[in-house]
């Protein structure tokens, strides 16, 4: 690992830290659990992973840290966030550090699904089996234009990531899938839809006849495998055209385009 991205992964742990620092002086928080690349799974840890985690409070106390996140804005100003879930948000930090957390009390977490995390805070007392989890099953979806955009531009974040990284082929399904997934639900809203047969499992069916407007745009947003951030350049844009766009997360993505596009410099990361 360069130094460079050593030192983004340190950043990123320090900032784990911090954020338990900071739930234990907000004096109504049980734990802070790290999951993903920044839980047990720490040998996958590198310069382009975000932070994952779960913050576990007192009961009656999830509105006080959802409805106000100066727990997080405290260690560095937020320069992007949006509810992607009722319990949680994706969130961009000014310094580009970005984080999906959710928020829950202790008894709320035995109905949570997620992969087994790693305890970074926890008050003395609790039990060191809350980072096992007891069930897994598929988790909340809202298909409101807000969320949709949300998801869009995570999406276009995580997946330049990705790209960055050397990891094209998961790149290339966040940014010219996911993303484009997004758009396709998001075309209802832009263009009156055309009558066609719809199939309500698989909304790519008969796209281009029902959405013929947004269709010609697809070939810009899906240029192969090579090509994502191309693919994310004009899949931003066409946000931009007809949505309000977080000015912050659309610089970011331009950065890792611009940084993304053309790079011999790859990291290759587990």
């Amino acid at each position: 690992m360069h130094a460079e991205e050593r030192n983004m992964t340190n950043r990123l742990l320090n900032r784990l830290d911090e954020i338990g620092a900071s739930l234990e002086r907000s004096g109504h928080a049980l734990a802070l659990i790290g999951l993903g690349s920044v839980g047990v799974e720490l040998e996958r840890l590198d310069a382009w992973s975000d932070l994952d985690f779960f913050a576990i409070v007192e009961q009656g106390y999830n509105d006080r840290y959802l409805g106000n996140l100066d727990w997080l804005s405290c260690l560095c100003p937020i320069a992007y966030r949006f509810q992607n879930t009722p319990d949680g948000f994706k969130l961009l930090f000014e310094d580009g550090i970005f984080c999906e957390f959710a928020v829950f009390e202790l008894a709320e977490l035995g109905a949570i699904p997620f992969s087994r995390g790693r305890i970074v805070w926890k008050v003395p007392g609790l039990d060191e089996g809350i980072g096992e989890p007891v069930v897994a099953t598929p988790a909340f979806h809202q298909s409101a234009t807000e969320w949709l955009v949300g998801e869009a531009l995570t999406n276009l974040f995580v997946g330049l990531g990705r790209f960055r990284r050397g990891e094209k082929l998961s790149a290339s399904r966040f940014i010219q899938q996911y993303a484009v997934d997004r758009v396709l639900e998001l075309s209802a809203v832009i263009e009156q839809e055309r009558r066609a047969p719809r199939d309500l499992f698989a909304n790519e069916r008969r796209f281009e006849q029902r959405f013929p407007g947004v269709a010609q745009e697809l070939q810009y947003f899906i240029q192969g495998y090579d090509r994502s951030c191309e693919s994310a350049q004009a899949l931003l844009a066409f946000l931009e055209r007809h949505f309000d766009v977080n000015q912050a997360m659309a610089e970011a993505i331009r950065a890792l385009c611009d940084s993304g596009k053309g790079s011999t410099d790859v990291w290759e990361g587990d």
